[in-house]
């Protein structure tokens, strides 16, 4: 079957035991020769792997099957049992049969309407913390034993002194034996079974390296102890584990914070949700709630599931979900989201969406396939791991024959030979940017910024001009007023005369000059009301005759515009709608209306600017309605009138250019041109194709939010370039001393337990700069002046 014939499916598989990095090679070799399965990225981060698979060939069953074959298990944690990929396959109905291990399907349908259900019991697997503490058990009992070890080795007594008795009048190395016995098949025995589920799967990891290095040290002991005498390394084997479990218990505790965002995403649903059924208030469970079910909503609690406000008012805090600082209000006909906050006023809401359609759960979907993808570096360094393990195997036996033939001992060839296999140990190079991707996506996801893959994060980092589409965009998308020119009548007195009269009108200009003339109060019932269609309106506001219209209706009623006529023009020029008034047949005054900027879009493109990006407005409107949006935002460069057609292909010429661009859109319209951008941003409130079609979504539809996406990309593409050149140079410079090169001339030697603490440092210090990304500072709103609103102008003709 070829490529192209291929459906694709997605399915995120939760997979807990990823203890190294490098295992992630063990789960990508057994479920890629699996048939049907398309492709695989395993995060040892997350505990997850996305798989793509043709859902004709397999089925998530089988995926979660093949995992359990891997030797790993389901994790434990809290997770949305029902966030999926809509174009999953679900499980066929098993009577709720739950394999006790194997992998859990975090994103994947069980049924048409499932519920969204938060679950928090153990599936027989282990979550990240539960792993740590069992990799803090295993070091516990290693370390202790390893102590005791020393205090009775040929080492104890040339580095501390002592001199005791042996116990039982055993001989040292015999009692050194028994005493390593709960190090190997207690402590160690996680290395011994990851090795084994790796060469299983005909590939090599880490473990395979940790598990050479202690059993080829702890058997050559054996042997030399069984055959009466010589010198062992029965501490140096109790060390390296004690070391490499200190080390991953540390870096997993490290690793566990990368997670938060998506742990958090987790705790925003509440676990019940009140109903109103038969007109009783029943509490039940929120993954009973079904659509349709109008739920009651108190002040100060959460909304269960995406719905719409059927009765009640109130100010809903959104900001958990979409970023947006200040409470919304919210009133019968009003969509609402949810693990959102009523703040005030009792709601009942009816469900419309529920289980993996609601946004939230959209939202942990976006987040988790963003993190489990892996960046152009991170692949090639995948593929590094895999040789870096052979070519410490098979440097790990040159040393030891090289050390050999030079006549050295066997005990100390074997000592060099144990320090090359545990100092090229690739887990550091595993983590290196899989960590700066898992804080990078958390990190935009609590902005409300999210990023589809890593790729998105990475291009993002190297956009050289960012175009901005105008309506929906950088602006409202909503008519407001600019202007109020007066003659011959106070303003105030007018706006109340034009306000009655438009109020009673439906077009979308009406609302606005309503909404503007609000501050003055409730507007003044008119009567006699008579609609014009396509040219104004005309009533009796206060006794006094008010037209309100355009020019035909003025020249309908023969009323001239006198002094106002110029003015008119001005506002015309500059791309605002003139909406004239007159008064008793007398022309008072008029109100100039336009598509209002954003409130951070000023401050959006200044971030840009103070970053070196170009900022190019895109519009299909006229050329003076986009220059006067243009000059207020302090945006250079304008292409206006253009088809919507034609966006994608001006898109295309400025990448001719050279440059790497970044398309900022909302509306269908701009889908085409998202896809031709490098990097397509989409405005959370615009059009599903427009989200779908992009690589970043805007939750807040907020312009400041652009740069924000710029810096996160930007600074996570530092940290993985910090994490992979750390993970180089320390191989480079380490594996040479290891062997032994440096032992003649100098005198440096390195011992395993040592470079066992070397390597795990190594590996701590890749998670902990990844989370240091968390401390990266973003663009504020509130900090820059440009962000607040422009006020309309007022103006007043001479004469």
């Amino acid at each position: 079957m070829t490529e192209n014939l291929k459906e694709r499916s997605t399915a995120v598989l939760d997979v807990s035991g990823l203890h190294w990095a490098s295992q992630q090679n063990v789960v990508a070799a057994v479920l890629g020769r699996r048939p049907g399965v398309i492709e695989v990225e395993p995060n040892p981060v997350a505990q997850t792997a996305t798989v793509v698979f043709d859902p004709r060939v397999t089925s998530v069953a089988e995926l979660r099957r093949w995992v359990e074959e891997c030797g790993f298990h389901c994790a434990g944690q809290s997770v949305p049992a029902h966030v999926c990929d809509p174009m999953a396959e679900p499980d066929p109905p098993d009577g709720g049969h739950m394999p006790p291990h194997g992998a859990t399907a975090v994103h994947e349908e069980r049924a048409p309407a499932a519920p969204f259900e938060m679950t928090g019991h153990d599936h027989g697997g282990m979550s990240m913390e539960a792993m740590a503490a069992d990799m803090r058990n295993r070091f516990v009992v290693a370390a202790v034993l390893s102590v005791l070890i020393t205090v009775w080795s040929p080492m104890g007594r040339e580095m501390l002194g002592l001199h005791l008795p042996v116990p039982f009048g055993l001989r040292e190395d015999v009692w050194a034996l028994l005493l390593s016995l709960p190090v190997i098949f207690y402590s160690s025995w996680v290395f011994f079974a990851g090795a084994a589920r790796a060469l299983r799967a005909r590939t090599l990891d880490m473990m395979v390296l940790v598990a050479v290095a202690i059993g080829a040290g702890w058997l050559y002991s054996v042997f030399v102890t069984l055959a009466g005498g010589g010198e062992v390394f029965y501490e140096a084997a109790a060390m390296l584990a004690t070391f490499v479990l200190l080390g991953h218990w540390l870096e997993m505790r490290a690793r566990g914070g990368a997670n938060d965002a998506i742990r958090a995403l987790l705790d925003l649903a509440p676990p019940r949700a009140v109903v109103l059924r038969d007109g009783e208030q029943v509490e039940v469970p929120t993954a009973e709630v079904v659509i349709g079910d109008v739920l009651l909503v108190r002040p100060g609690s959460k909304i269960a599931v995406d719905g719409e406000v059927v009765e009640g008012e109130s100010e809903v805090d959104e900001s958990m979900v979409t970023g947006e600082s200040l409470p919304l209000h919210k009133a019968p006909g009003s969509a609402v989201i949810g693990a959102t906050i009523n703040r005030n006023g009792t709601l009942r809401v009816r469900a419309t969406k529920i289980g993996s359609d609601t946004a939230l759960a959209q939202i942990v979907k976006l987040v988790q396939q963003a993190q489990n993808s892996k960046a152009p570096g991170q692949r090639l360094a995948d593929r590094a791991a895999f040789w870096l393990v052979l070519v410490a195997l098979v440097g790990g036996a040159l040393t030891f024959a090289v050390w050999l033939a030079s006549g050295a001992p066997a005990g100390t060839a074997m000592l060099f030979a144990i320090t090359v296999v545990v100092i090229t140990c690739p887990d550091a190079l595993g983590l290196a940017t899989p960590t700066a991707i898992m804080v990078g996506t958390g990190l935009g996801a609590r902005r409300g910024v999210l990023f589809k893959n890593a790729m998105a994060l990475e291009t993002s980092a190297r956009i050289q001009a960012v175009v901005m589409d105008k309506t929906g965009t950088l602006t409202k998308g909503e008519p407001e007023v600019t202007d109020v020119i007066v003659e011959g009548i106070a303003e105030d007195e007018l706006l109340r005369l034009v306000a009655g009269v438009e109020r009673e009108s439906e077009h979308p200009l009406a609302g606005a000059i309503v909404r503007h003339a609000g501050r003055l109060g409730e507007p003044p019932r008119a009567d006699t009301f008579a609609n014009v269609p396509g040219h104004g309106a005309i009533a009796e506001v206060d006794g006094r005759r008010v037209v309100v219209g355009n020019r035909r209706l003025m020249e309908r009623e023969g009323i001239g515009l006198g002094a106002l006529a110029a003015a008119r023009e001005e506002l015309a020029a500059g791309g605002r709608t003139a909406v004239i008034a007159a008064v008793d047949g007398r022309a008072a005054g008029l109100v100039g209306i336009a598509d209002a900027p954003r409130d951070t879009s000023a401050a959006a493109v200044a971030a840009l600017h103070r970053s070196g990006i170009e900022v190019i407005m895109l519009t299909g409107d006229n050329e003076a309605t986009a220059r006067r949006i243009a000059g207020r935002l302090g945006i250079d460069t304008v292409i206006a009138e253009v088809l919507p057609g034609d966006k994608a292909a001006e898109i295309a010429k400025l990448q001719r250019g050279g440059r790497k661009v970044a398309m900022v859109g909302d509306g269908v319209n701009d889908a085409p041109a998202l896809a031709q951008a490098d990097l397509g941003i989409a405005i959370g409130a615009g059009t599903d194709v427009a989200i779908e079609t992009a690589d970043v979504v805007l939750m807040r539809s907020d312009p400041l939010d652009v740069p924000t996406a710029l810096t996160i990309g930007g600074g996570t593409l530092r940290k993985m370039r910090q994490n992979l050149g750390w993970a180089v140079g320390y191989n480079a410079v380490a594996l040479p001393v290891a062997a032994g090169v440096f032992e003649p001339a100098f005198g440096l030697v390195l011992r395993p337990e040592v470079a066992a603490l070397s390597m795990s440092g190594s590996s701590f210090i890749v998670a902990v700069n990844a989370l240091m990304l968390k401390r990266l500072r973003l663009p504020d709103p509130a900090a820059s002046p440009e962000s607040r609103p422009v006020r309309p102008g007022r103006r007043e003709p001479a004469g």
